[in-house]
């Protein structure tokens, strides 16, 4: 079961031992849970396993990173990729299986094939990366047909992938439970990301007001502030704090729809992109309706 280095855990690296595993698990009646990942893994990404860990009998984990959803210029090369470390990380909490197939086994010659979606996938990350989603959403229900799980783990870090990949399950109708597992972050509060690498020592200290100032942005709207109000201020803050802002919003928190004027009347969300130094960052917050 082996094309790859060695590595601390049972590891798959195309398609066909993928499916032979997972064929001899549902015979034995198991429910099968997955989290899709870049690698590169931190806390947050292992957080995502043990929930998955919790309600099915055997996890796998894929590690790729996907060629189609960065865009020319972007960080694709020089994304950290670290298997060996990373299934060391995943055999010491104890998930079974690691599928990590090259960009020819899950793009081979002649693919020409993608999922494109409307609805969540409309503003934020979409202005500045426009290729973004159409590169998600086709790996992920690429991924998802061929692992074939009862229920798949995503971060809420990225809350609009999240948004997208569970409306991409829905109209598909695919045979999976989508589970949002919270943010973790570091005691500062900013949130794990495998990017977080990049920063030097100064940057990273600024980089920890991002979860400050949504974390007030939030709390500004769950007390009845109005949300132009909020978000101006908002906005304002990030301004002053970061290198650029590609953008502090707040919407729906159900469907990423625009939130009227005056206080909010529905459970919202507030999200930020921002760049420190040359790193970009994403981060969200829950504005619950009090």
């Amino acid at each position: 079961m082996s094309n790859g280095p060695e590595l601390a855990l049972p590891a798959v690296y195309n398609l066909a031992d993928l499916r032979a595993q997972v064929r001899q698990w549902r015979a034995d009646g198991l429910r099968i849970g997955f989290v899709p990942t870049m690698g590169a893994l931190h806390d947050g990404h292992l957080a995502l396993v043990k929930q998955a860990l919790d309600t099915a009998d055997r996890v796998i984990v894929s590690i790729f990173v996907n060629p189609t959803q960065f865009a020319p210029g972007e960080d694709f090369e020089s994304y950290p990729r670290t298997l060996e470390s990373d299934a060391q990380k995943l055999a010491e909490i104890g998930a079974h299986l690691v599928y990590s197939p090259d960009a020819g086994e899950m793009y081979p010659e002649g693919y020409v094939t993608t999922v494109t979606l409307t609805g969540p996938t409309h503003g934020l990350e979409s202005i500045s990366r426009p290729h973004f989603f159409n590169g998600v959403a086709t790996v992920v229900c690429k991924l998802l047909n061929q692992v074939q799980p009862d229920l798949a783990v995503f971060g809420e870090k990225d809350y609009q992938q999240l948004m997208v990949i569970r409306r991409m399950v829905r109209d598909l109708n695919l045979p999976v439970e989508i589970a949002g597992g919270e943010t973790v972050r570091e005691p500062d509060g900013l949130a794990l990301s495998s990017r977080n690498v990049y920063l030097n020592a100064n940057e990273r200290e600024r980089a920890a007001r991002l979860n400050v100032i949504l974390h007030d942005f939030a709390e500004a709207l769950s007390r009845g502030d109005n949300v132009a109000d909020a978000q101006h201020q908002a906005q304002l803050k990030a301004q002053t704090a970061f290198d650029g802002v590609d953008y502090v919003v707040a919407r729906d928190a159900e469907n990423l729809e625009a939130l009227p004027a005056g206080p909010i009347e529905r459970d919202a969300r507030v999200l930020a992109a921002v760049r420190v130094g040359k790193t970009r960052l994403i981060d969200n917050r829950a504005a619950p309706k009090t």
